[in-house]
């Protein structure tokens, strides 16, 4: 039985999936980890530049798949982007530093994030993207009492 602040939202097309994306902004408070699935072409990233503007940011937001992170420095809040597609075995992540990335001043936003199981903390937000129709539905899931806040935030 899905918990309460479980819920799932149709966005039906690239414009709503960035006003989702300005909407999680809104509602997050900083130490946030949000973990995107879905499969390659679902909008992870066009999400994610969502929740980039959300916080003022004017400039393109490409997928890091060759870098693994892009921080984004906005006013007191850095959003990390990580893309682990390419990662080959979740130790890599140690050599990132990985554990330096989740603070309070943080939010993380992880496309791919099973290829760090192991290694990345429990998400606060899961979200699962997946063709509906013409576009997109998302469902997201709470899995700390961070998340259930931000969910109930989304849905309020």
């Amino acid at each position: 039985m899905p918990e309460e602040s479980d819920y799932s939202v149709f966005v039906a097309d690239e414009a709503a999936m960035v006003m989702l994306g300005q909407q999680i902004a809104r509602a997050t408070s900083g130490g946030e980890v949000i973990f995107l699935n879905g499969d390659l072409g679902m909008g992870k990233t066009t999400l994610s530049r969502g929740v980039l503007q959300g916080f003022g940011h004017q400039g393109s937001v490409k997928s890091p798949t060759y870098t693994l992170v892009e921080p984004y420095e906005l006013g007191d809040l850095t959003v990390y982007h990580f893309d682990l597609y390419r990662l080959g075995d979740p130790e890599e992540l140690e050599y990132l530093g990985i554990r330096d990335y989740f603070t309070e001043q943080s939010l993380c936003l992880i496309e791919w994030p099973e290829r760090g199981e192991g290694v990345l903390p429990l998400a606060d937000l899961l979200l699962t993207i997946t063709v509906e129709q013409r576009g997109r539905r998302i469902n997201l899931q709470a899995q700390t009492e961070k998340g259930r806040q931000l969910a109930d935030k989304l849905k309020g």
